[in-house]
């Protein structure tokens, strides 16, 4: 009996670096059935994400930009679909879906969009998120299927596109991967972070979107409060120099470590007593997904795709976008001085991903788009 053919299918990235897009496309990956898919990954840089899917044994390409709409890299990532007999692409996020379009509708491929986070946002100058909204337009009209990663990111989508239409998919959590359970190596050892110390833990990006400035001079003023506070930030980005001479200014090096990015986030999580995200937007934040998952105790801020997630006091707490430093800090004091209280939430946190956010049922609903897909054509 001969063996069905596998549909190929060209998962697109913007980068290499691990960050939420690339986690979620990690976990898709490794949770497709590839008796039916064979999954091929385009990325537009390198990094540690390239690394890991190789050692999965999927096949990888890098077409280096950073651009969005790069018309130069256009010929170059339509050969490589060819050359690959890619049936269906996937694209994750705007930068890497402008930079496939073109060789998709050349090719007559279908294509699914996955907005893990818009392009566009309140604080930009007003030409700049009127271009941004025009170029997302013109991307999610050109789709077959469109994938939210949140109610909130599909209202946001309509309201300011109005003919746009999407599928809500929640990003799910490997929880055999991010079990609170689960047996890992000791982070405070290695660091040198005292047993007896709260840790209070950062992993992200560190971007103006993140707002690592604001959580550093929030944990200064908690610290006051409680010396055996510790912050532990991971993560690379453009404010890392910034962040650095904050912590220098305000004497918080001994309170404070600080980590390029890496990919032990399981056994960071179980190092830590808290997990931050004090954003200005998110899609759905895969970090706090996996820190939920861990059972940690959530602070974060109230952004479109959080709120989904946490509902504050019962499995996490909620921090104000317009005031993060003062609010930020109020909820560290809080959580630092109050274990029965990190207890109580990180239990509910874990529930919430173990009801919600489950990997393997994101990839079936994908799975079933994909299949959907491929008999249309």
């Amino acid at each position: 009996m001969i063996a069905p053919t596998k549909i190929r299918i060209l998962e697109c990235i913007r980068q290499g670096q691990i960050g939420g897009g690339e986690s979620h496309l990690l976990s898709l990956v490794e949770n497709l059935d590839r008796t039916r898919f064979e999954p091929v990954v385009l990325s537009f840089t390198d990094g540690p994400m390239i690394d890991r899917l190789q050692q999965m044994g999927v096949t990888t390409h890098v077409i280096y930009t950073t651009k969005p709409f790069n018309v130069l890299k256009w010929s170059t990532v339509k050969r490589f679909i060819e050359k690959e007999n890619i049936q269906l692409i996937h694209a994750h996020g705007t930068r890497a879906f402008s930079n496939v379009i073109w060789a998709a509708r050349t090719l007559k491929l279908p294509v699914i969009y996955t907005i893990h986070g818009w392009s566009f946002h309140d604080d930009q100058k007003w030409w700049v998120k009127k271009l941004r909204v025009a170029g997302e337009a013109y991307l999610v009209q050109r789709s077959d299927i469109n994938i939210s990663v949140s109610k909130s990111n599909q209202l946001t989508g309509k309201k300011m596109i109005p003919s746009f239409d999407s599928v809500v998919i929640n990003n799910g959590i490997n929880l055999k991967k991010f079990n609170a359970s689960g047996s890992y190596a000791d982070v405070r050892e290695e660091l040198n972070i005292p047993k007896d110390a709260i840790v209070l833990l950062f992993v992200a990006r560190l971007t103006r979107q993140k707002q690592p400035l604001a959580l550093i001079e929030a944990f200064e003023k908690a610290l006051a409060s409680n010396p055996k506070l510790h912050l532990l930030m991971v993560g690379d980005g453009e404010d890392k120099p910034k962040a650095i001479q904050l912590i220098k200014k305000l004497r918080l090096e001994d309170k404070t470590t600080m980590l390029k990015a890496r990919s032990d986030v399981p056994a960071l999580l179980a190092a830590s007593d808290i997990f931050v995200l004090p954003s200005l937007w998110e899609g759905l934040p895969i970090g706090l997904l996996e820190a939920m998952s861990m059972g940690k105790a959530i602070i974060a801020s109230n952004a479109d795709g959080t709120i989904e997630i946490i509902e504050d006091g019962i499995n996490g707490l909620l921090v104000q976008i317009n005031d993060l430093v003062n609010t930020t800090a109020s909820a560290i004091t809080k959580l630092s001085n109050d274990g029965p209280l990190r207890k109580k939430l990180g239990e509910e946190a874990k529930i919430t991903i173990t009801q919600r956010f489950n990997a393997e049922v994101m990839t079936n609903r994908i799975e079933e788009l994909y299949t959907q897909l491929m008999e249309a054509t």
